[in-house]
C-alpha cells in the first residue's frame, strides 16, 4: 500500500479507523519506520473516543465503516478536531485516497492498548451559548445529557445496532423509545422484552415463536416478539441477564435477519432494528465466559453510555419539578420546590438515579399533605439513603 507523506514531523500519533483487519495491519506496517505511536479502531464510534481521547495527528479512515456514514464522520472530524489529517482508505482494494484539502483534524492520550474496542461514545462539549433540543420524553440540558441528544439523533435515521449502558435508573428505556420515535420506523411497532423477567424456559419461544404442537402446551401457533416487531424496533432490555443458550441464536439472526420458529424448519426473513440495554458490563461478563463476545461485538454496533443523575446535577431540579407537575390533577393543586428542598435534592447522591428522584418526590408531594410548596423536611430518604448522604 502507498501510504502518502504525512505532514512534518509528528506532533501527536497516528490513527487507523477500519472494520478490515487486514487493512488495518497492511496500514500500520507501511508507516515509516513507526515513529508515531498507533492505535486502531475498529468504527467510526471507535474512532471517536480514541479521538477525544488522545493527541493525534493522522486518521487514517475506511470509507466502508460498520456503524457511520465515512462521509458525516469527517464533518464530525472537521468541526471538532481541525487539525487533524485524514486519509481515507479503501477497504476493497487497500488504495489510499487523500481528503481534499480542509478535511483535516488536531489531538491527546490514547486509549490504552489491550482494552475494550468498543467503548462508551465520546464526550462532545456543547459549543457556546449551543444546547441540543431533548429527546421526546426526556427532560434537561446539562452537558452531560447534551451529549447523549446529540449522538441519539446522529444514529436515529440507520438501522445501526445500539447498545445502551448505564446505571440503573438513568433513563434506558425513554433512550430506546426516543430512538425509534426519530427514526423512519416511528409507525411501526416498538417491541420490549425484558430478558430478565421471562424464564429461560419460555424465552427462546417468547422471542422466536413456535409452531403449534412444539412442544407440551403449545396448543396454537406463536409468532414471537421478533416478528411482532417486523419493520420496526425491538428493544432487547437487560441483555447481560440473556441465557447463553439462546445467545447464538439470537446472534444468527442479527447476522442472517432471519427466524426460525421452535418445532419449524422454515426460516423466515425480517426487517427489525435492534436496540439493546443493559446495567452490567458485558466486556467483563464475556471475559467471564458468560456472555458471548462475538455477540457482545455485534450489539455494540454503536454503543450509547447514559450518564449518572450525580453527572448531571443541573438537571435534579427541571426533572423534580417536572414530576411535580406530573402529580397535580384533580382536587391536587400546583406543587413548587422551596429553596431548603432544592439544596436537600441537589445534595443527595442519588444512586438510584432519575427513578430514585421519581420516587422521592412523589413521597415529597404526599407528605407536603395539600401543601403547595415542597420543604426539605418533606423530601424524606429510606435510611439506607440517609447514611450514605451523612457518609
Amino acid at each position: 500500500m502507498m501510504i502518502p507523506a504525512i505532514l512534518g514531523p509528528p506532533a501527536g500519533g497516528v490513527l487507523v479507523a477500519s472494520s478490515n483487519t487486514s487493512l488495518r495491519e497492511q496500514v500500520v506496517q507501511s508507516l515509516p519506520n513507526r515513529i508515531w505511536p498507533v492505535q486502531e479502531a475498529l468504527g467510526g464510534a471507535d474512532a471517536l473516543v480514541k479521538l477525544e481521547s488522545g493527541d493525534w495527528q493522522v486518521l487514517f479512515l475506511d470509507r466502508r465503516l460498520p456503524d457511520l456514514d465515512a462521509e458525516e464522520l469527517i464533518q464530525i472530524i472537521q468541526r471538532r478536531f481541525p487539525g487533524i489529517q485524514v486519509v481515507m482508505l479503501d477497504s476493497d482494494g487497500g488504495r489510499s485516497l487523500p481528503v481534499p484539502e480542509g478535511a483535516g483534524t488536531g489531538f491527546s492520550e490514547a486509549a490504552a492498548v489491550g482494552r475494550s474496542p468498543v467503548r462508551a461514545l465520546p464526550q462532545l462539549h456543547a459549543q457556546r451559548g449551543e444546547q441540543a433540543e431533548p429527546l421526546p420524553g426526556m427532560i434537561g440540558r446539562s452537558e452531560a445529557i447534551c451529549r447523549v441528544y446529540q449522538w441519539v439523533r446522529l444514529v436515529a435515521p440507520r438501522a445501526t445496532t445500539v447498545l445502551i449502558t448505564g446505571p440503573t435508573g438513568t433513563g434506558k428505556e425513554l433512550v430506546a423509545r426516543a430512538l425509534h420515535r426519530l427514526s423512519p420506523r416511528a409507525a411501526r411497532p416498538f417491541v420490549v422484552v425484558n430478558c430478565a423477567a421471562i424464564p429461560e424456559a419460555l424465552l427462546e419461544s417468547e422471542l422466536f415463536g413456535h409452531t403449534r404442537g412444539a412442544f407440551t402446551g403449545a396448543v396454537q401457533a406463536y409468532p414471537g416478539r421478533i416478528l411482532a416487531a417486523q419493520n420496526g424496533t425491538l428493544f432487547l432490555d437487560e441483555v447481560g441477564e440473556l441465557p447463553l443458550s439462546l445467545q447464538a441464536k439470537l446472534l444468527r439472526f442479527l447476522d442472517q435477519k432471519e427466524v426460525q420458529r421452535l418445532g419449524s424448519t422454515e426460516a423466515l426473513r425480517v426487517d427489525v432494528r435492534v436496540v439493546a440495554a443493559t446495567n452490567a458490563d458485558l466486556a467483563e461478563r464475556s471475559r467471564a465466559g458468560l456472555f458471548r463476545r462475538d455477540l457482545y461485538y455485534r450489539l455494540s454496533a454503536f454503543p450509547l453510555e447514559l450518564p449518572a443523575l450525580v453527572e448531571r446535577t443541573s438537571d435534579i431540579v427541571p426533572l423534580a419539578e417536572h414530576f411535580l407537575r406530573g402529580l397535580s390533577g384533580p382536587g391536587v393543586g400546583a406543587l413548587s420546590l422551596s429553596p431548603g428542598a432544592v439544596l436537600w435534592l441537589e445534595a443527595h447522591r442519588w444512586e438510584g438515579n432519575v427513578r430514585e428522584l421519581q420516587q422521592v418526590i412523589e413521597r415529597a408531594a404526599i407528605l407536603a399533605e395539600g401543601e403547595t410548596v415542597i420543604l426539605a423536611e418533606h423530601c424524606y430518604f429510606p435510611a439506607a439513603g440517609r447514611r450514605r448522604r451523612e457518609a
